[in-house]
């Protein structure tokens, strides 16, 4: 890949956006949020994954929209998607029966254990901010063979020791609720500053990838617990310009999502 475009002249969104999409290179079906996860998802069609299914909540299937969907519920979704299941076959037939390689969320809050908050950030009955709540991400995290997470912004208040609310459980807490989980849970975190890998339930998610010119030492000190860093560290390339391109004019071009 060329890198030419500065950094300064890539936004954190566009980042996140072409790092996430990278992840994607091996997987098959993936049931994607809506969000970064969306624009991630169609990138990665257009470039590493061309046989990538994309499975959307509201129940399309092989989704290939002639523009970029607002919502879960977009009608734009429809078109020339291979098919459209009600919701209950969705989550019966597809995503409970394991058929997802990979399930692609965001969320307010991520503990190193890979659980999730989408619903109240300070105390549930006085919150100091209300959010949309789990949506489909409570079952997308127990029955996906794994789950990418992308993280806006990398603080210790959006990276946390604990949960304000746990809305979507990852194996952990599974296996101690004496529940066998499908999956593996959370295995890649992206975010502004990197990559936060883990390959298996009882695993604390590490820092595996910083950008250039990132020093690790301010990821973990951006981090709410104690971040490990993997002996393997790797530097993380920016974006290409073909990747931007395609992301700019042909993903995302009125900026629904790329702030």
């Amino acid at each position: 890949m060329t890198d030419t475009t500065p950094a300064t002249q890539i936004s954190p969104s566009e980042l996140l956006a072409v790092v996430a999409s990278r992840e994607l290179a091996q997987a098959r079906t993936v049931f994607a949020g809506i969000g970064l996860p969306t624009v991630a998802v169609s990138l990665a069609h257009l470039t590493c994954a061309p046989d990538i299914e994309i499975i959307y909540e509201s129940g399309v299937c092989g989704a290939h929209p002639a523009s970029l969907p607002e919502t879960v519920a977009d009608s734009v979704l429809i078109t020339g998607a291979e098919a459209v299941l009600d919701m209950t076959a969705l989550f019966n037939y597809v995503l409970q029966r394991g058929h997802i390689d990979v399930g692609f969320l965001g969320a307010a809050q991520i503990d190193k254990w890979g659980n999730l908050n989408s619903s109240v950030i300070g105390d549930w009955t006085h919150p100091t901010v209300r959010l949309p709540g789990s949506g489909g991400a409570a079952e997308v995290m127990a029955n996906s063979k794994e789950v990418y997470v992308v993280m806006r912004r990398h603080e210790a208040r959006s990276l946390v020791a604990e949960l304000d609310f746990c809305t979507s459980p990852g194996p952990d807490r599974a296996l101690a609720a004496g529940f066998v989980p499908r999956g593996l849970g959370v295995t890649k975190v992206i975010t502004e500053l990197g990559v936060l890998s883990r390959t298996a339930p009882g695993e604390e998610l590490v820092l595996t990838g910083v950008y250039p010119g990132v020093d690790p030492a301010d990821v973990v000190a951006a981090t709410g617990w104690d971040l490990k860093v993997s002996d393997q560290l790797t530097v993380v390339p920016h974006p290409s310009d073909v990747e931007l391109s395609l992301l700019r004019e042909e993903v995302d071009p009125t900026r629904v999502y790329l702030r």
